[in-house]
């Protein structure tokens, strides 16, 4: 569903510019095999939709900026390029019409701030990347610097008001420049999908995808019954996630005026308590968890205890989920830039 709200938004826009240098931004592309693949599937749809509507004249230039933070691998991407240009070729009927020009750069950086020169970017893609903050909020610590959400990763259910509020302000703040910078780099009437982990109501806490951190905090917690890490490391461990409402992304793109939101889709992730593999969901959600969080939770616990970790945590998740379901959600948006 997401795929097709992105690939329909981007032959919309093709068909209502028509421009003949197309620049696409994907921010947090990170590195793996699907980096490429996305902008294959881009520039498909944008061929479709030119061979559709102007099928005489000649295609455009894609200029693809590739975006993620400076430790971003992108040499494995750009080791891969002759091969995508090979596979390009080849989809265009095994060589006997002309294959589009592509132009492929790398803009390392955080994406909120600038990245690009004003009105380059048509079209803007960010998946599962905004829910990450600029930061951890600075209103999480005391004037002695120490944690206020003590014995919670995120936002958890014995979180204060004040941490629920210190994050709902990074994200506030955070969201506006992001829209604000964005703005400046794309042209009028370009088009932004951003897919981003979400909660259903007002509640900060629900057993959503705020809930899998609770249950990360649970499980670090276990490990400090058993003396396997200190108290210390757990109430010093803060992420910089927040899972925002629908409400909350509306009022700030309200807000901050540059765009209009075409549409909000919210999306169920669908789940297999058991997949082809045997493995569980619980095991599955741990795997994903780990490749996310890992790096830093090594700098506060080691690495001795990752595996004893996260093999309570997958326990934890799939006992949760025989109790009750666990639904996290994720929202589809469509911004248009205004005239």
């Amino acid at each position: 569903m997401a795929n097709h709200i992105t690939l329909e938004t981007l032959q919309q826009l093709y068909k209502e510019t028509r421009p003949k240098s197309l620049g696409i931004a994907d921010l947090g592309c990170s590195s793996g095999p699907n980096t490429l693949s996305t902008i294959k599937d881009f520039i498909n749809t944008v061929q479709v939709a030119h061979h559709r509507e102007i099928p005489n004249q000649p295609l455009p230039e894609f200029s693809i900026f590739l975006n993620d933070l400076p430790g971003n691998d992108f040499n494995s991407i750009f080791k891969s390029l002759p091969y995508f240009h090979i596979e390009l070729k080849r989809d265009n009927n095994n060589g006997d019409t002309d294959s589009p020009s592509v132009f492929i750069a790398a803009y390392p950086g955080s994406f909120y701030g600038r990245l690009f020169p004003e009105k380059t970017i048509h079209f803007v893609y960010a998946s599962y990347s905004l829910h990450w903050l600029s930061k951890v909020p600075p209103a999480l610590y005391d004037e002695q610097g120490k944690s206020i959400n003590k014995g919670c990763v995120s936002i958890c259910s014995m979180s204060s008001e004040a941490v629920s509020k210190a994050y709902y302000s990074q994200f506030k703040e955070d969201f506006s420049i992001f829209l604000r910078c964005r703005s400046k780099e794309m042209v009028a009437a370009g088009r932004m999908v951003l897919i981003i982990l979400g909660r259903e109501g007002p509640d900060h806490v629900d057993r959503g995808n705020s809930f899998f951190w609770e249950l990360l905090s649970r499980s670090i917690a276990d490990l400090v019954a058993q003396g396997e890490t200190q108290e210390e490391n757990l109430d010093s461990y803060d992420m910089h996630f927040y899972a925002p409402s629908a409400d909350e992304i509306e009022g700030e793109v309200n807000k901050e005026g540059s765009f209009e939101l075409e549409s909000l889709e919210m999306l169920e992730v669908e789940k297999d308590k058991e997949n082809v593999n045997d493995t569980s969901y619980g095991k599955a959600v741990a795997k994903t968890v780990r490749a996310v969080q890992e790096s830093m939770l090594v700098q506060y616990f080691g690495e001795k205890i990752l595996d004893k970790l996260f093999d309570t945590y997958g326990r934890m998740v799939d006992e949760e989920l025989a109790k009750e379901d666990i639904r996290p959600i994720t929202f589809v948006l469509v911004l248009r830039k205004k005239l």
